[in-house]
Formats: structure tokens, sequence, C-alpha cells
């Protein structure tokens, strides 16, 4: 099952399996929301489909109750592969030029609908290009939609929101946040009007998970990082902002062959979903 215990695929062979891949692009930035769109047109890999973070990826925003990329249904979910000419027979490789984090929120929404054979291009878009990776630089395709996606078993659970405050209350142990330290503080917010984090949450930056290749860091030192998670306590949540780059943290714990059966919970609401209700507690502590 490559999605839960092989997740990553570097760009050599990549290269080498291309015609039996289907490559997906995923970029995107959070300041300029037609940019990753705007590339994909410009120039792509080979054969490569499209999915968005907000369009695709995202369900309705309710600015009383979800948080900023909330959650899709599945229905929703698998129609929007669908819509991208994705085959739920084909072996999905997504990419993105952000160290893989947009692209660990797709690879996590096709393990949320059960995807047995999804990947993460190990190093994104600048790993493909150091290993004299070719780009179609032709007009992209208007895609032919796939037949509808069935429903599977999913490899991907997800933590409630009434499962958080159930975790907060009786310490917060296990809640895992990917967010970088200075937010997590609350020293900085630069995208949340509330600043700090989930009272009782470990701070675990996904920037931790990456060489500085842009790579993730080998097998070894990504299980000497995430194994103490599942050692003792309760079973790992993980969250961040919106439900994004705590994506990567899981890929990571994937990738580190710590993921047999299924992932740890994602709260896809996270950090942002959190503080719309200003009576739930918000740390600001180390």
């Amino acid at each position: 099952m490559l999605t839960l215990h092989a997740p990553l695929i570097a760009a050599t062979p990549a290269r080498a399996k291309a015609p039996t891949l289907r490559f997906v692009d995923c970029r995107f930035r959070l300041d300029d929301p037609l940019a990753g769109r705007a590339a994909y047109q410009a120039a792509r890999l080979p054969n490569a489909a499209f999915l968005d973070l907000e369009d695709d990826l995202s369900g309705p925003i309710d600015l009383a109750k979800t948080g900023r990329h909330p959650l899709p249904t599945k229905a929703a979910l698998r129609e929007a592969f669908a819509r991208a000419s994705l085959n739920q027979q084909s072996h999905l490789v997504f990419y993105d030029d952000a160290g893989g984090a947009f692209a660990a929120r797709a690879w996590w929404s096709a393990a949320y609908l059960g995807h047995t054979a999804a990947q993460v291009l190990d190093g994104g878009l600048e790993a493909w290009l150091r290993a004299d990776g070719e780009l179609n630089q032709m007009p992209a395709p208007v895609p032919t939609p796939a037949p509808m996606w069935t429903e599977q078993p999913a490899l991907a659970p997800t933590a409630s929101l009434e499962a958080v405050i159930t975790r907060v209350a009786s310490g917060g142990q296990g809640l895992v946040d990917a967010r970088a330290l200075p937010r997590f503080r609350g020293e900085i917010e630069p995208i949340d009007p509330v600043a700090g984090h989930i009272p009782g949450a470990l701070c675990m930056p996904h920037s931790g998970n990456l060489a500085d290749t842009g790579c993730f860091k080998d097998t070894e030192t990504l299980r000497e990082r995430w194994a103490p998670l599942f050692a003792a306590g309760p079973a790992p949540i993980a969250y961040c902002g919106s439900g994004v780059t705590a994506a990567h943290n899981l890929l990571a714990m994937a990738a580190a062959g710590l993921c047999q059966d299924a992932l740890p919970a994602l709260y896809v609401g996270s950090f942002s979903e959190w503080i719309r209700d200003p009576a739930r507690p918000v740390a600001r502590d180390a």
C-alpha cells in the first residue's frame, strides 16, 4: 500500500516511471490564490493534472464555525478528483513548489478517500528540475472528467471539534501543532485574528521534516522525530492553522514507517476553527 508504506517518491525514479504515473500539480500561495493555477498553465510536469487547495480540496467556509480550509464532503472530494481527470485506478503523484505543504494536503485527501496508490514527489518541482526532468510548457488541456470515484474505506481519519475539546479537557496530550514556534507561542500571527495555540498541544513545525535540500529527511531521522509520539499516551491528533501543513506532519509519520494501517487523525478545522468561539481557551506559552 504505497499511500501509507511508501508515501514519498524521489525525482529520479519518478522520471523513470513517468509513463505509468499521473502527476498532480498542487501549487498554491496563501497570499495569491490564483498563482498556483497560473503556474500550472505556464509549465507543469508531463501529463499533470491540477488540484486547487481552495476550489477542490476545501469545502465552503462558514465564518462563524469553520476553519479557513474546511474539509469537503467525501462526495464533493470524489467529484473534484474525477473532475480533474484523475482516474481512481491511477498511481497518483502529487507535487508543489513549497516543500510538499500543499501536495501533502492532496495526498492526505486521497488517503481520506481510501486511495492506496498515492505518493508525494519528494522535493517537488525543484527536485524534478535538479533530476533533469522536463516540463510541459504547451497550453494545458481542458480536463476531461474521469469516471466518478466509488466509496472506499478511509485510510486517513479525522478528529472532530468535539474530540479535540474532549482532549483539551483532559490536558491536551497528543495534540500536535505543525506551525512555526513564534505562531505557536502567539508572538506573531500573520493570518488568523487570534494568536496562540490549543492548550496542551506540542509544537512540531512541519519544516522540521525537511532537509536543506527541500526533500524530506531520511527515514531514520523522521522515525527519531516522530516515534516518541506513538510510544506512550493518547494517539496523536495533528493540526495547524487550517489543516494544511498538519498533513505534512502526517506524511512524515507515514514516511517514517509509523502508519501501518491508517494515519493518525487530522483535525482539519485546526486553530482557525478553534478560535471561532471566543469561549474556547487559547494558550500562549512555549
